[in-house]
């Protein structure tokens, strides 16, 4: 458990706190980043930013929205899940966040082996155009291809936990799959649309046994509107300060759901 929390940890410590100053005038000073909990055996954690609660009870495949991170320093404090007040957190540290841009931070593989995936995303597609990117984020899984069904592979060879470059598509509905090398069809994805200007990335989760497709819209990269009230103990004078980082920490935030089709 406390490699798991630590693991955890590096997401806030590596890409930022989330502990944004909400519609602040000065955004060129910001970053945006979003977490996605990809282990798929992997409990639930809560996060502390300054002595507040923001995120609380993250599971397996929850994906926050994008959050704006603050250039300077933090407090971040992780423990697990409802333990705050009854332990001391696993990890406490101050830390120094920088401007940039959008980022993904996915934890991922089995929690003996839990890793920190830190990647850059894209926001903006040609005009006229989709962009879509594929990550294999499943442990003990084969490499994969992914591609129209039965037609040539539009990313080829993607192994664990390898995230591909982005390829520009015409905008429309695909009939899709995930497949190994040599043709064994892993994952249906028929009927999955590109909208045009949007990029999105398709990462694959889960286990070898039962795989998954979670397709995440990177052009979303805004950060989440303000509640009226706190979250997780946030009082209401510290709403204005934590708001953009309250936002939708659940299965089916901004994403949607492939799973593997059912053998007949």
């Amino acid at each position: 458990m406390k490699k798991l929390l630590s693991s955890l940890a590096a997401i806030v410590l590596i890409l930022g706190v989330f502990a944004p100053v909400a519609f602040a005038d000065n955004h060129k000073d910001m970053a945006k980043v979003r977490v996605l909990h990809a282990s798929p055996d992997a409990p639930a954690v809560d996060v502390y930013v300054n002595g507040e609660a923001v995120v609380e009870g993250a599971e397996f495949k929850a994906a926050t929205d994008y959050m704006e991170l603050p250039a300077g320093e933090h407090t971040v404090e992780i423990y697990a899940a409802g333990t705050e007040g009854e332990k001391d957190p696993v990890l406490s540290a101050n830390v120094n966040v920088e401007a940039g841009m959008a980022y993904t931070a996915a934890a991922i593989d089995n929690l003996e082996n839990l890793q920190l995936k830190a990647i850059q995303d894209s926001m903006e597609a040609s005009e006229g155009m989709a962009k879509v990117r594929v990550g294999h984020f499943i442990p003990g899984a084969p490499a994969v291809d992914v591609g129209p069904i039965g037609g040539d592979a539009l990313f080829s060879g993607a192994e664990f936990p390898m995230v591909t470059d982005y390829k520009e598509l015409e905008p429309e509905t695909y009939d899709l799959e995930v497949r190994t090398t040599d043709g064994t069809q892993l994952i249906d994805l028929s009927g999955t649309t590109l909208e045009e200007g949007k990029v999105y990335s398709a990462f694959a989760v889960g286990t070898a046994d039962s795989p998954e497709v979670l397709l995440l819209e990177d052009s979303a990269a805004m950060p989440s509107s303000m509640p009226e009230t706190g979250f997780g103990g946030t009082n209401n004078s510290n709403a204005m300060l934590y708001a953009a980082v309250l936002g939708v920490v659940a299965m089916g935030a901004g994403f949607m759901v492939f799973r593997k089709r059912s053998e007949a």
